[in-house]
């Protein structure tokens, strides 16, 4: 195996823990509401809670992160979100959980722009959407295995047990992070590591392209992560499935993904990524208006439905990464995609409270014991309205010289 893989390959574990960490609170959701008697809004604070810390560490990393050498602050960031993690395995009640959350998500936050940023360092824009369409099948990884084990666990013992399984592993991926991560320092430019907040802010904000680029980011989200946190809610208490039949929505859309995200990334290197990115943004939006007015269906056909929205919203988040990665030069990319991670969770958030104040509960008439969420279909037109959003958006992007 070639370095440059060995290195991806890292990355890519490192990241599915953070996703898995993140992804396995939302088919937990059912659970958690019951366990805990909690309503829909306190569940989408448990959610928001992560991408909320992860933004406000993402900010404040942003005017540290590129005064260091990659592999340091992949280590520090990575043993933190490892803390964070086995305290949410111990954590005994909703209130402990939602502090437990906090801490992880902001590791969790900083992890994902730092990796985001070591691939973009190691590999040149002409092969980049590749390397992080390989990393980013992670995603993927976290659906078919990740997710599914995870809820096998949580049926099993408790759902203290997936944030176990997570912190063993990441005790492992933080041994081979300092094994085989090399040192990255080619960012540190002569006079420029020692940039104060102010002169980070001025690059980063007072510029029209990075600007754009974080504007991107947030429209993004707002029309990806409104419908994301409650799918397996309503696929409970709205469409029949049992909770142990949410993990073939993982386990087929991941897999499908596992083979999509790098194909993806390959038409994105070959065909533009601007190009790629628009037709997957239209055409997702098609299953999102399904899943949100999905009524009870064989459970064959809501996989197909769910499968295509796995696929075609990775199609978009792949390019459109690439396309971020660019708009900034390589000297100041780990503040960029600190404050570009920042961006992304806070509006994650933002969309997940955004959804959780248009839904309400009612008994659900096809599962016994479940609730059926109200006001669904309503969250699937502002997803739809942010996604067009999105694309406009897109073309106002430029490639940064020497990105």
């Amino acid at each position: 195996m070639s370095k440059e893989k060995l290195l991806l390959v890292i990355l890519a574990s490192a990241l599915f823990s953070h996703i898995m960490d993140f992804m396995i609170m939302m088919p937990l959701g059912s659970q958690f509401m019951r366990l805990f008697d909690i309503s829909p809004q306190q569940f989408s604070f448990l959610v928001s809670s992560y991408t909320f810390s992860a933004g406000a560490s993402g900010f404040v990393a942003a005017f540290l992160i590129d005064r260091f050498d990659r592999k340091s602050a992949l280590t520090v960031v990575y043993i933190g979100f490892t803390i964070g993690t086995l305290a949410c395995a111990f954590a005994p009640t909703y209130e402990v959980l939602l502090i437990t959350r906090s801490v992880a998500g902001a590791f969790g936050g900083v992890l994902g722009a730092l990796i985001l940023s070591i691939v973009s360092d190691a590999i040149p824009l002409e092969r980049r959407a590749a390397g992080i369409g390989f990393v980013m099948a992670a995603f993927s990884v976290a659906s078919v295995f990740g997710v599914p084990f995870g809820l096998y666990l949580a049926t099993l013992f408790s759902w203290h047990a997936p944030f176990l399984f997570l912190g063993g592993f990441s005790v492992v991926i933080n041994i081979l992070i300092l094994i085989y991560v090399p040192s990255m320092s080619g960012h540190i430019a002569k006079g420029n590591n020692h940039q104060n907040p102010l002169q980070i802010i001025k690059i980063i904000f007072g510029r029209r392209n990075p600007l754009m680029g974080l504007l991107f980011t947030s429209v993004l989200m707002l029309g990806h992560f409104t419908i994301i946190p409650f799918i397996a809610p309503y696929m409970v208490g709205n469409v029949g499935f049992t909770e142990q039949e949410l993990t073939y929505i993982y386990l087929v859309g991941g897999g499908l993904t596992i083979f999509t995200s790098p194909w993806v990334g390959r038409l994105a290197d070959r065909y533009g990524r601007l190009q790629v990115f628009s037709v997957f943004g239209v055409l997702v939006l098609i299953p999102v208006l399904i899943i949100t007015h999905l009524n009870p269906v064989p459970l064959w056909q809501a996989l197909i439905v769910t499968g295509l929205f796995f696929i075609l919203a990775n199609g978009r988040i792949v390019p459109s990464t690439t396309m971020v990665t660019s708009v900034i030069k390589p000297e100041n990319r780990g503040s960029f995609m600190s404050i570009r991670a920042s961006v992304q969770q806070i509006s994650s958030g933002l969309a997940a409270l955004l959804a959780g104040t248009m839904i309400s509960e009612a008994p659900s008439t096809i599962s016994e014991g479940a609730k059926a969420l109200v006001g669904y279909e309503q969250v699937g037109y502002v997803a739809v309205f942010f996604s067009i959003i999105a694309i406009f958006v897109a073309r106002l992007l430029r490639v940064e010289k020497g990105s």
